[in-house]
């Protein structure tokens, strides 16, 4: 037997009952109110002008939020400058060894060496000066701010080679105090 003929024996159904119900009726008696919705036309609507962040804070959050700015571009920089002397002091600091190792190559561990250097080199550059000031005298040039400069560069070459001759002594221990 089928769904169809079940149907068909039991009770019959009234027109009302079998049409389908009626949708809802919308009874236009009030007219929309759109004054609660945001029109951009209207005043109402603020907007950021352009020089917003060279306004006065006006919020604590505002001025919380320009410490914290503030204090991380400062913690940065300091950042920054503890690196490039750190930087700054291991270039010196190579270069400081590298010239003691060239001192130390040249003395081959005895400071005879090292002072024999010096004395030709001072005894060299104040043979070349002698004959320079030598030639000024004889065409009646030499003059006491010549005669000055000459003992200066004699002076200034003296006072490098003793630096680092006393460096390099005792750079090696043999100037250290027992």
């Amino acid at each position: 037997m089928s769904y169809a003929e079940i149907a068909s024996k039991g009770p019959k159904q009234t027109p009302q009952e079998a049409a389908a119900p009626q949708p809802p009726q919308i009874v236009n008696s009030t007219s929309a109110s759109t004054s609660s919705l945001v029109d951009v036309d209207t005043p109402s609507v603020r907007t950021v002008p352009s020089d917003f962040g060279e306004q006065e804070v006006q919020t604590d959050t505002q001025a919380a939020r320009l410490e914290r700015e503030a204090e991380e571009a400062a913690s940065r920089a300091r950042a920054e400058a503890d690196l490039a002397k750190k930087k700054a002091r291991n270039k010196a600091r190579k270069a400081d060894t590298w010239l003691t190792k060239k001192f130390e190559e040249l003395s081959d561990g005895s400071s005879g060496a090292l002072v024999a250097a010096n004395l030709i080199g001072l005894v060299g550059l104040s043979g070349w000066l002698g004959f320079k000031a030598w030639g000024l005298y004889d065409n009646g040039r030499l003059t006491w701010k010549s005669v000055g400069l000459g003992l200066g560069i004699l002076g200034a070459v003296g006072a490098v080679e003793g630096v680092f001759g006393g460096y390099l002594y005792k750079a090696k221990g043999k100037g250290k105090k027992q």
